[in-house]
């Protein structure tokens, strides 16, 4: 029993090789439709792939896009949050960490001791202070100050003041003051501009405002579902607060990828669609040129069942040579194709080269078809040249 198991494999295996060297031309063509086509697909799924990272890394620079605000209030008011609140935020997600800031707002006086210029402010403590894009220079004498020491000035407030890199600032509120050393700038056109960023500990005795902060100020990486899904657990997890994404930052990220993803997609389909038409008028003239050898086979006592998997793995054997090169190839093509289209040289997603060698393989086998009508091929007819 296991001898003839053994001997109908070989055969088997001696009979493909036998029909895949028949007429190399057309193998040649079918190997050709199916390698162009991988080569396309795993191409567009690549940059599909690559986009939403991309678009979801770009938009992380932008800033925070979720808050933690106290319940029913807007960060521009003056409720307060308890600075233990941060503690119960998850950061660790499977798209990667988020990025936490806590923020204390209030209006102080800030002058410049030298010019004696003074003007009512926006002051905003936040820590740490590096979120918002500053790096604090080092001193003269090479140690790089705390963030009390620190502030970053808004456009606008750098503009009215007549600011300068190391310009020394006094900010008062009431009886209680502050000081610090402007590190940088900030330009964003937004109400940034028109704010001093200080550290949070200083804003906190500026403001008599111990351990109380006025919003946390979140990055939260991944797709817009990802962050969605983040949110209701979140507000979940902490019912006595407003939990609230930047819209203008999630929602057009989401239409963006949307409109990207739905335009790369449906080429896809388009394309393998395309691929199994070519493979399937080959297969066609395959099927009429073997009715011979089917008759043959059946003459023989070959099943019919045993007859249609012969030509099914050869079509599968087809689908997966093409689709080993051909996704090779458009994983390459992409990389060039990212940086034509968006500026940026795509980065390879190993995902994309199974799932296009997988697709190709399924084209093959269901372009095989015409072949099925191999099966109602009778011998009789075929020796007597009626079929």
């Amino acid at each position: 029993m296991a001898n003839s198991r053994a001997t109908n494999r070989a055969m088997f295996w001696r009979i493909i090789r036998r029909l895949l060297g028949a007429n190399r031309g057309r193998l040649f063509v079918i190997l050709l439709a199916l390698g162009a086509g991988a080569a396309v697909t795993a191409a567009l799924l690549n940059l599909q792939v690559d986009a939403n990272r991309r678009l979801t890394t770009e938009f992380r620079a932008f800033g925070p896009n979720v808050l933690i605000l106290p319940k029913g209030s807007w960060a521009a008011s003056s409720e307060t949050l308890p600075e233990s609140t941060i503690d119960w935020v998850p950061v660790n997600l499977p798209s990667g960490r988020v990025a936490v800031s806590s923020t204390v707002y209030m209006v102080a006086s800030v002058s410049v001791p030298q010019s004696g210029k003074s003007l009512a402010v926006i002051v905003a403590g936040s820590n740490p202070l590096a979120f918002l894009s500053s790096t604090p220079e080092a001193s003269p004498n090479g140690a790089t100050p705390s963030p009390g020491q620190v502030c970053i000035a808004g456009a606008r407030v750098a503009k009215q003041m007549s600011l300068q890199q190391d310009t020394e600032l006094v900010l008062a509120s009431g009886d209680r003051r502050e000081s610090c050393r402007v590190a940088s700038f900030r330009q964003t056109g937004g109400t940034e501009d028109d704010r001093l960023t200080i550290g949070l500990r200083a804003a906190q005795r500026l403001a008599d405002l111990p351990d109380r902060i006025s919003t946390i100020e979140l990055i939260v990486p991944g797709t817009p579902g990802e962050i969605q899904s983040y949110i209701a657990n979140l507000q979940h997890l902490l019912p006595d607060v407003d939990v609230r994404p930047i819209r203008q930052f999630t929602e057009g990220e989401a239409k963006i990828y949307n409109r990207i993803s739905g335009l790369l997609t449906t080429t896809v389909g388009m394309v393998l669609l395309l691929t199994a038409l070519c493979v399937m008028a080959a297969m066609t003239n395959v099927a009429m040129e073997r009715k011979m050898d089917v008759g043959l086979m059946k003459a023989i006592g070959g099943a019919t069942r045993r007859v249609i998997r012969l030509f099914l793995a050869e079509a599968a054997l087809l689908g997966l040579v093409g689709g080993l090169i051909g996704a090779a190839a458009g994983i390459l093509l992409s990389i060039g194709l990212g940086k034509a289209v968006f500026g940026v040289a795509a980065r390879p997603r190993l995902i994309v080269y199974p799932i296009s060698v997988a697709l190709t393989t399924i084209v093959a086998i269901l372009s095989a078809f015409p072949l099925r009508r191999l099966a109602s091929i009778r011998p009789a007819s075929v020796f007597r040249g009626e079929a």
